[in-house]
């Protein structure tokens, strides 16, 4: 209406039971749901909100996911690409339990090594293990250095 001014804000629906993924770094959302294998075929309800305004981050984006709580696996998945995430768990309409993500320091299982010489993708039956360093993930077996674009090399 002409002259009215508009409240703005997010507007999410609330979940009964499940998960919430907030301060997601913006624009990271659909790769969060990528990573934790929420796909368009799968049945959990799932709302996204993508770069909204925070005070804290500038732009972040959030996730809900209804009737799903996340594993430890999948939680280490998200803090490799948001380490400023946090988990909230909810249930019956409320958060019953928040927590930080942290990037472990060592990470077996969950990213391929970018390196075709490297014994991880040579048919070998052998997890790849990388670990945490300042200047990237280092393939344990190769020494690769995987410093960006880490959602690429995701198993």
């Amino acid at each position: 209406m002409k002259g009215e001014k508009y409240r703005q804000g997010l507007v999410i629906s609330t979940i009964k039971d499940g998960t919430v993924i907030d301060h997601i770094t913006g624009g990271e959302a659909l790769n969060v749901l990528r990573i934790i294998g929420i796909t368009g075929t799968t049945q959990e309800m799932v709302s996204i909100a993508t770069n909204v305004k925070s005070t804290v981050m500038g732009k972040k984006d959030v996730v809900k996911i209804g009737n799903r709580e996340l594993s430890r696996e999948q939680v280490d998945r998200i803090a490799l690409i948001a380490p400023r995430a946090t988990i909230n768990i909810v249930r019956d309409y409320d958060v019953v339990e928040k927590k930080g993500v942290s990037v472990p320091d060592t990470i077996i299982g969950i990213v391929r090594c970018p390196n075709p010489c490297c014994i991880t993708n040579a048919g070998e039956p052998i997890q790849t293990r990388f670990v945490m360093e300042p200047r990237g993930l280092v393939c344990s077996y190769c020494d690769w250095v995987l410093s960006c674009d880490i959602t690429s090399h995701f198993l």
